[in-house]
């Protein structure tokens, strides 16, 4: 039976897609789209390292058992077939491929996303140089003896240029020189380079952002032998529809500020709470990346410079940070998780004086006290490990809450205005018909469901949990106050001066 395909689904007809970071968070969401929208593709080939003892074949069938691959499983079936995985790892040289398997990609492969990354904020500079540097250079080094390569995209970060008031689709000079850093990395010791970070840092926050800036420089150096594309998304957060609504594995950014606040972890954080969120949906950026080859194709000459993409939502949807945790409180006590450390009624903050008062009294304090039993008693203590991380964890975000960030997306927009009516509903990008606040309770269920594994049919419960930790909160708060006005007055001599009109008076 004859099948019509889009113009989008008829580029990918009879093409090879090679993926790294394929089991990441956006990867996987990738890896279903194509499966299941660009059905008349030839092969997705994937690299995955072994982990826990478990080979790349065992990690690609648990992969196919998690609930974004079922609507495949049910319509498509045949399609997993069509998905070739290989030992591998952007930390080695050659990508770990070799012999066969190296062959059978060189020779085949038509589009390349480059995915791999350590998404970790806080993590050594030495990680993030060998991920998200040497690793682009080693996915560069394999696409340069692709026989058939059409495009090779390279997801990067919106915020890489947070030198910049207004972010533009271009790359960005710098004053390193990527080659002279991994260099500085392969002969250093780490004790060394951990000591100098913060100076190579400057301006940027985080090893993170930085080490994608200069994967861009080194992207953009290849341009002119490779077609390469560059995609920078926002803040990647929940799906609004595809795979799965709410879909989310993850508690990067605000999906663990929602769920650390729900469950009564994170009290209070430090956000300019009238600035404007820059976040983007994963099938929304997903769809973007689709996009990115089959528009790149259409041109009818060579850009002269290489093609960027700042993937991020119309401005008149994005909403403040104020509003995303108001709602995303109401709405966590309407669906809260199960147990919580306390009562979901944290706030944020512009204050650090504020903020610093209200950790130590609501998270720090909690924290010791909660080990400290568990320390009598035997168990395994946690709290302050865990309350640790979460500090850690809102310092680094606070530096993309407390900033105004002015992306011009013109490149992106462009590709939903040239798109015909068929693929617009099948690679949506545009979210201007996206309900916000259905979309923040969808997240908050995808948070609960799919990240801790609360299944819905557990909500009346947390609903009675949530009422007995709301009057518990309500009476150590009348308490702690009562004690605080007591030792006041009795400090300021009030108490005593209270007694004496009293016993005066009879």
């Amino acid at each position: 039976m004859t099948v019509d395909l889009s113009p989008v689904q008829e580029y990918y007809k009879d093409k090879t897609i090679f993926i790294t970071g394929a089991s990441g968070f956006m990867g996987k969401v990738l890896l279903e789209k194509l499966l299941y929208s660009c059905h008349s593709l030839k092969e997705v080939i994937i690299i995955c390292r072994p982990k826990r003892g478990k080979a790349p074949e065992t990690r690609l069938e648990e992969m196919f058992k998690l609930p974004i691959f079922q609507r495949i499983k049910e319509e498509r079936p045949e399609m997993l077939k069509k998905v070739t995985i290989y030992q591998g790892d952007v930390t080695f040289d050659q990508l770990g491929l070799s012999g066969e398997s190296l062959k059978h990609v060189t020779e085949n492969t038509n589009i390349v996303f480059h995915m791999a990354a350590t998404l970790k904020l806080e993590g050594n500079l030495r990680d993030a140089i060998d991920m998200n540097l040497l690793g682009t250079r080693r996915a560069l080094n394999v696409a340069k003896e692709m026989k058939q390569l059409e495009a090779f995209i390279h997801l990067s970060t919106a915020f890489c240029n947070c030198d910049q008031e207004v972010m533009y689709e271009k790359v960005y000079e710098f004053p390193h020189q990527p080659e002279d850093l991994m260099r500085l990395a392969e002969w250093m010791d780490v004790k060394t380079l951990d000591a100098i970070t913060p100076d190579l840092l400057k301006p940027h926050p985080n090893t993170y952002t930085y080490s994608k800036r200069l994967a861009e420089l080194l992207v953009r150096d290849h341009y002119e032998s490779m077609p390469v594309i560059i995609a920078r998304p926002s803040i990647v957060t929940p799906a609004v529809a595809e795979p799965l609504p709410g879909w989310v594995d993850n508690m990067n950014g605000p999906t663990g500020v929602l769920i650390g606040a729900g469950k009564g972890v994170i009290r209070s954080m430090i956000c300019n709470g009238e600035l404007k969120s820059e976040v983007i949906p994963v099938d929304i950026a997903i769809n973007g990346l689709i996009l990115l080859p089959y528009h790149n194709s259409l041109a009818e000459k060579r850009p002269l410079q290489i093609p960027v993409y700042n993937m991020t939502v119309d401005d008149a949807k994005k909403r403040t940070w104020k509003w995303i945790m108001d709602v995303g409180r109401d709405l966590g006590i309407k669906y809260p998780f199960e147990v919580g450390l306390w009562y979901p009624d944290g706030n944020m903050t512009s204050s650090k004086f504020y903020h610093t008062i209200c950790t130590i009294l609501f998270m720090w304090l909690p924290a010791y006290f909660i080990d400290f039993l568990l320390l009598i008693f035997g168990q395994r203590r946690f709290m302050i490990r865990v309350q640790t991380k979460v500090a850690v964890g809102l310092e680094v975000l606070q530096f993309f809450t407390t900033r105004s960030w002015d992306f011009k997306s013109s490149h992106f927009e462009q590709i939903y205005k040239e798109l015909g009516a068929t693929d617009r509903r099948i690679f949506k990008i545009n979210t201007n018909d996206v309900d916000d606040h259905e979309y923040m309770k969808l997240s908050i269920l995808g948070g609960r469901q799919y990240v801790m594994k609360e299944p819905l049919t557990s909500l009346p419960k947390s609903r009675i949990q949530l009422r007995f930790m709301y009057v518990l909160d309500r009476i150590c708060k009348t308490l702690i106050i009562s004690g605080l006005l007591y030792w006041t007055s009795q400090k300021l001599g009030i108490t005593d001066l209270v007694r004496n009109k009293l016993r005066f008076s009879k």
